[in-house]
């Protein structure tokens, strides 16, 4: 059964494929025209974002270096510690709704120190895949779309973040 799968499987984007290219063609679209369209379209999203990405980076690299973080864990990790969450975690807890590939690279730190099947390895996995990066969906999306009033995006993506890590802790203790 499970060969069956895997062969079926291999077939399904090239299915996909054929079938949207016979659609376009029964409908007299031009395929490569319209590809091409998009693409100039993507290319020229890609540019109008990129500021807002930068923008992004500076200020996770300034809340990083200017000491903020370390002021934050001080002021989390009595808090957390009472519940049996590790220290090590709160960077993780802070960083993940500002950046995603920062986040991962904590996961990698926490991993590689304590090993994938620790309780601390574990939590930390199950945190970084529990959220989004709300700063990072609220700077690029809203932007893409246009959006310049974002007046309840920022608490509500925070709020579903909090709750996010309070079901990863949930489920890494239990």
């Amino acid at each position: 059964m499970y060969i069956l799968f895997i062969k079926f499987s291999e077939f399904v984007l090239p299915v996909f494929l054929l079938i949207v290219f016979l659609h376009a063609f029964y409908k007299k679209i031009p395929v490569y025209d319209v590809f091409v369209d998009g693409a100039k379209e993507g290319f020229g999203l890609a540019v109008k974002l990129i500021p807002y990405v930068v923008g992004i980076y500076v200020a996770v690299g300034m809340f990083r270096q200017s000491g903020a973080m370390e002021l934050a864990i001080a002021s989390l990790e009595p808090i957390l510690s009472m519940i049996g969450i590790p220290g090590e975690i709160i960077p993780l807890l802070i960083v993940r709704p500002l950046s995603g590939p920062a986040a991962l690279g904590m996961t990698v730190e926490i991993l590689d120190k304590f090993g994938p099947d620790s309780f601390i390895g574990r939590l930390a996995s199950t945190i970084d895949g529990s959220t989004d990066t709300t700063l990072y969906i609220i700077a690029v999306y809203f932007a893409s779309v246009g959006v310049k009033k974002a007046r309840y995006a920022l608490p509500v993506g925070l709020l579903a973040d909090f709750a996010g890590f309070g079901a990863a802790i949930f489920m890494g203790i239990c």
